[in-house]
């Protein structure tokens, strides 16, 4: 394999290059399986690039018509991305994960009840359907976790015996070091919260792993520490769009619960998990613009809850499958200034417990906080 020049990116802006353009995939059958559909990161294939597992979009309409083509991988299994005929760097594939080839009991793939995430991340949509999903009225236009339920590669509700069993496995077989347990929002009050207490609890009996719960803020604060107190180390609380406009525009049932419930369950829930062990997704490219994203991250990091901030990615099948990604210069911008508002208040992924902060294969914000 020819060896990329001394031209070669630096591992932020590839980073930061892939996941706004996607690659086009010489093989796409290179290591581990891609994503379609589901709750995200959707569209997606694992990448390692300079030692860091992200997730690029390999499926989505930008991506067949991106600059970047990954070569097929060489004997060393590494494979050599270019642009244009220039090589910008080289990457590799995680292989499959073990536990992918066992099943429950009464014949349900593992896979179908968690998944990998980039390296070390076990991760699973306890429950597989939402409120707001069954009305184009009312979902999250971003949002495709019913495509997976529809395709058969999942199923609508993970037992918390399910649950226990493949984290074990994983564990075992794998090595994953961490978990993410994230939920559609079920018709009670509580959001969720109580699904993911039975679930944490099944799993922290069967094996000692590190887990991050995310659901919308629940009704009562008293939540967080049953939350806690079932073993969920970590807790995420996704605002995805951060100006109210975008929120109605862009999420109309979800934007029902207001920024000012959002701020309020934040408080209330740092002091239990502790600063740092509590964040949120922020969706850039959905219409916020630079200035807004900067102003809610310098909120919330002065609340003491970690800003992840991602690249929009369109998945097909959904209202914004046309929808552009956000240009890399935007993100790299971005990104470079809330790692620095990262750095000064001290906060770091890498002191997170769990979760999608710590994981970072869905954004390059971490290598900005250096």
């Amino acid at each position: 394999m020819t060896t990329p020049s001394s031209s070669s990116l630096p591992a932020s802006r590839l980073i930061t290059e892939l996941q706004s353009f996607g690659v086009r995939l010489a093989d796409p059958k290179a290591g581990a399986p891609s994503r379609r559909g589901g709750a995200g990161p959707s569209d997606h294939k694992a990448m390692t690039v300079d030692g860091r597992t992200v997730m690029v979009p390999v499926h989505t309409a930008g991506a067949f018509a991106s600059p970047y083509v990954a070569e097929p991988p060489g004997a060393d299994g590494a494979s050599l991305v270019r642009r244009d005929g220039m090589a910008m760097g080289r990457v590799t594939f995680p292989r499959q994960p073990r536990f992918y080839a066992l099943q429950t009991m009464d014949g349900i793939p593992y896979s179908k009840i968690a998944v990998l995430h980039g390296a070390d991340v076990l991760a699973t949509t306890v429950l597989q359907t939402c409120i707001r999903y069954q009305s184009r009225t009312k979902t999250c236009q971003f949002c495709s976790i019913g495509q997976s339920l529809a395709a058969g590669r999942t199923i609508a509700r993970k037992t918390p015996e399910q649950l226990a069993e493949v984290a074990r496995a994983a564990v075992l077989l794998d090595g994953v070091r961490h978990m993410v347990m994230t939920t559609g929002t079920p018709p009670t009050p509580d959001r969720g919260a109580a699904i993911l207490c039975e679930s944490a609890a099944a799993v922290k009996a069967a094996v000692d792993l590190p887990i991050q719960g995310q659901c919308e803020p629940p009704d009562d604060d008293r939540w967080f520490a049953r939350l806690r107190d079932a073993g969920i180390d970590t807790l995420g609380m996704h605002l995805e769009a951060v100006t109210p406009e975008v929120r109605a525009r862009i999420m109309p049932g979800k934007a029902d619960v207001p920024l000012e419930r959002y701020y309020s369950a934040f408080k209330a829930a740092v002091p239990v998990f502790g600063r740092g062990q509590v964040s949120t997704y922020i969706l850039a490219g959905l219409g916020d613009s630079h200035e807004a994203i900067l102003e809610m991250a310098d909120r919330l990091i002065g609340m003491g809850v970690y800003p992840f901030v991602v690249p929009f990615v369109p998945v097909s099948g959904t209202p914004l499958e046309d929808h552009p990604a956000p240009p890399p210069a935007f993100m790299h911008d971005l990104l470079s200034a809330v790692g620095g508002m990262l750095k000064r208040a001290g906060m770091r992924a890498s002191d997170s417990k769990a979760g999608c902060g710590k994981c970072g294969a869905c954004s390059a914000l971490s290598l900005f906080e250096d």
